[in-house]
């Protein structure tokens, strides 16, 4: 009798892993472009 094989479950966890890592870098750059912008409209005031 051969045994029945699991679906590959580590995939699926890296693809999760490295979206929510794309998403916090994403969101970090975001984040310095709208301080940057902040700091410079700021200074010309």
């Amino acid at each position: 009798m051969a045994a029945k094989r699991k679906p590959p479950v580590l995939q699926q966890k890296k693809e999760q892993v490295n979206r929510k890592a794309a998403l916090w870098i994403g969101g970090s750059i975001a984040l310095f472009i709208l301080a940057v912008s902040v700091l410079i409209v700021w200074s010309q005031l």
